[in-house]
């Protein structure tokens, strides 16, 4: 591998890494106030009352399981498909409650970060997403659980050196 290449699959992890923060970031900021996440979940007006609850209770947890299997690097392509899914989801959300005029915080991550649903925030959304959707198309294993139990290569470093 040239020597320009080898230091993708630290960049690689540094990305995988980055996007488990950004998980684990938005499931603890939602856990103390889970009470008003649920509030904010019913707010956007897209679940029915009787799934929203449950929804906004477990969504928390989800994410920050979700954040850290991909600090493990356990499952990487699937944990980035999942990551990628939701935040697709969640950018719909955002774009209906946009689109019919409802002045939300998004409750991206609680009350840590407030910001009024709207383009920009879509766009930062966007943005933070990044490190996952490219686990999704390039999974870093460097260092992960996918590479010590299952062999895996790091298509991270392997697709830039072709």
């Amino acid at each position: 591998m040239p020597r320009e290449h080898r230091a993708l699959p630290f960049w690689g992890l540094a990305i995988r890494i980055a996007a488990a923060a950004v998980w684990i970031g938005a499931g603890v900021a939602k856990i103390p106030q889970m009470e008003s996440f649920r509030d904010l979940v019913g707010r956007y007006g897209i679940l029915p009352p009787a799934l929203a609850a449950p929804f906004a209770y477990v969504l928390p947890f989800f994410e920050v399981g979700l954040g850290l299997y991909l600090a493990a690097g356990l499952f990487v392509r699937g944990s980035a498909l999942v990551g990628s899914v939701l935040l697709v989801i969640f950018l719909a959300a955002q774009a209906q409650a946009w689109a019919r005029g409802i002045t939300l915080d998004c409750g991206c991550f609680g009350t840590a970060v407030q910001s009024t649903v709207g383009p920009l925030t879509m766009l930062r959304d966007v943005g933070l997403g990044i490190p996952t959707f490219l686990m999704l198309a390039l999974p870093a294993r460097r260092l992960s659980l996918d590479r010590l139990l299952f062999g895996a290569r790091d298509r991270f470093g392997r697709q830039a050196a072709h």
